[in-house]
């Protein structure tokens, strides 16, 4: 009887433990979530605000909001600046050149400052009380020294004794009224100086500019551009050095400055399709002048020369040329003057153009190339100014020679 009831006593307590194990399995499981809460008044009437860019994950922010009367509607405020575009570049202005009548007056300080070593030098030989052989082969040497040349300067010598025989006494005003006399004959005083461009019959006139490469030849194209345009001309020019791609440049700076339209070709181009073009282009636009620079290589280049020729024939059939100017350079003596005769034969030189005579140049050589050539100086260039190019006087020449 003892051994049933501690049997039940054991499974009472055995059924015990395994109720108690179960209960507290059932109590470690999480409960449901619970049912939501409905919204509230204030919540119904307060939009959320909106998100902006990159918050769209984060909790809306409360932010102050303004009514439709708060914002500033259009025309209310300051006016919006608009900012104007950038404006064009603008073309180069046009300059005025300094008008070409009495330029070589005017410039007539700058001549003689280097000039008048040989009217001085003349002058005080002749002021010498006997005036023997040595004195007379001295007067000679200052002459030749001075680039006149040997028959102007013994054409001179001998009018000059002639004449200081005859005039006995002589005083310094006497001697310089002499010497100026003479020296006038010599630079010549009837010789037509004017360059030629206002042909009778037809329009424009043409002229082409000659001469080596080093004597200015570009550079005085492009200033006698501006004195034709001072005197009231149409210009265009035709930049027919194609061997040289600065030339060309340098030209139509040059014409920019005045207005003036410049005909190029390309480089190594033809020098004479260049130069046809040129005057094509000045009748189309009815101006007055066209200016043509050439190449101006060793004239030595017997091929060279030959081209030059081609030019001017060229050219030719457009119409006649009214000059061909040879620029000189004044510094360089002699030696101008066999290039001198090389181009005369080649094109026909009609006036001569000596730069650089207000440097170490000796104003003889004014005579010495008209004597050679037969052809008139008609302009000279005395700086490195833009309206530095002069009509050739050969009073003030001579005056400045001279000196006060």
């Amino acid at each position: 009887m003892e051994t049933i009831i501690l049997a039940v006593v054991i499974a009472v307590v055995v059924l015990g433990a395994l109720g108690g194990l179960l209960i507290t399995s059932r109590l470690k499981k999480p409960l449901p979530p619970p049912p939501p809460s409905p919204p509230s008044k204030t919540d119904l009437t307060a939009p959320p605000a909106e998100p902006h860019v990159g918050d769209e994950a984060e909790t809306p922010r409360d932010e102050q909001r303004r009514t439709i009367e708060e914002v500033d509607l259009p025309g209310g405020g300051a006016p919006t600046t608009v900012e104007e575009p950038p404006a064009a570049e603008k073309a180069p202005e046009i300059e005025i050149p300094e008008p070409s009548a009495g330029r070589l007056i005017r410039l007539r300080t700058r001549l003689s400052r280097s000039q008048n070593a040989l009217g001085k030098g003349l002058l005080t030989l002749l002021s010498r009380e006997h005036l023997d052989e040595d004195t007379w082969e001295e007067i000679e040497d200052t002459l030749l020294t001075a680039d006149v040349g040997v028959q102007p300067t013994q054409e001179l010598v001998e009018r000059l004794r002639e004449r200081v025989k005859v005039l006995g006494t002589r005083t310094p005003e006497e001697l310089r009224g002499l010497l100026r006399e003479e020296l006038l004959k010599l630079v010549g005083t009837d010789m037509d100086r004017e360059v030629k461009t206002e042909p009778e019959s037809r329009k424009p006139g043409i002229v082409m500019v000659v001469g080596v490469n080093g004597t200015g030849k570009t550079t005085t194209t492009g200033k006698l551009a501006r004195v034709l345009v001072a005197d009231g001309r149409t210009v265009v020019l035709g930049a027919a050095d194609t061997f040289r791609a600065a030339a060309a440049d340098q030209l139509q700076t040059w014409g920019e400055r005045v207005g003036a339209y410049t005909v190029r070709g390309p480089e190594a181009g033809d020098p004479a399709s260049v130069a046809f073009d040129s005057v094509k282009e000045g009748k189309e636009m009815g101006v007055d002048v066209v200016l043509i620079d050439t190449a101006g290589r060793l004239h030595t280049k017997t091929g060279l020369m030959d081209e030059l020729g081609k030019v001017k024939r060229v050219v030719e059939k457009h119409a006649p040329l009214d000059e061909v100017l040879l620029v000189l350079d004044a510094t360089t003596g002699q030696n101008g003057l066999v290039q001198a005769r090389v181009f005369s034969e080649v094109v026909d030189i009609t006036g001569i153009v000596l730069t650089k005579l207000d440097g170490t140049a000796k104003g003889g050589i004014v005579i010495a190339v008209q004597n050679e050539l037969g052809v008139p100086v008609k302009l000279i260039g005395l700086g490195e100014g833009p309206d530095d190019l002069a009509p050739f006087d050969p009073e003030a020449f001579v005056d400045a020679l001279l000196g006060d």
